[in-house]
């Protein structure tokens, strides 16, 4: 049996689809949508291909957390410069960014190489209800 190799897709081939995060569990969400855009849901999945689909989020802004991570859970970044260190709580990074939290989520599950920037490009996150892609006719799916 031979091994089969499968080739890149072109934009056209490449299906869209819906999701409301509205009270569902942030990781949880994260770690379904890290799929889709990764491809890992057809059978020509090949890790060294980009084959993912889009992904479009609603209500990105209103997903849930369990325990204290409103609180406890730090996103921390550095300026470059010397004690540059600066930190900020989920419940504040809310505020400041909406859908920033999510899409750190979804960062951090894609692979670390080259490909991530292409399958991050592909996520669409909008804090309200409507979006500006319907011509492209988005397929709603519950996760």
């Amino acid at each position: 049996m031979k091994t089969i190799m499968p080739k890149q897709i072109d934009a056209a081939d490449r299906k869209w689809f819906i999701v409301d995060a509205k009270g569902q569990t942030l990781w949880r969400l994260a770690t379904q949508l890290s799929v889709i855009l990764k491809g890992k849901h057809k059978v020509n999945f090949a890790p060294h291909v980009d084959n993912g689909d889009y992904v479009i989020v609603i209500n990105a802004d209103k997903f849930a957390v369990t325990g204290k991570k409103m609180t406890d859970k730090i996103y921390y970044r550095h300026t470059g410069f010397l004690w540059g260190l600066k930190e900020l709580s989920l419940e504040n990074l809310l505020t400041k960014k909406p859908t920033r939290a999510l899409e750190l989520a979804i960062r951090g599950m894609l692979p670390k190489n080259k490909l991530r920037k292409s399958m991050i490009s592909r996520l669409k996150l909008f804090s309200g209800t409507e979006h500006k892609y319907n011509a492209q006719q988005p397929e709603e799916i519950k996760l």
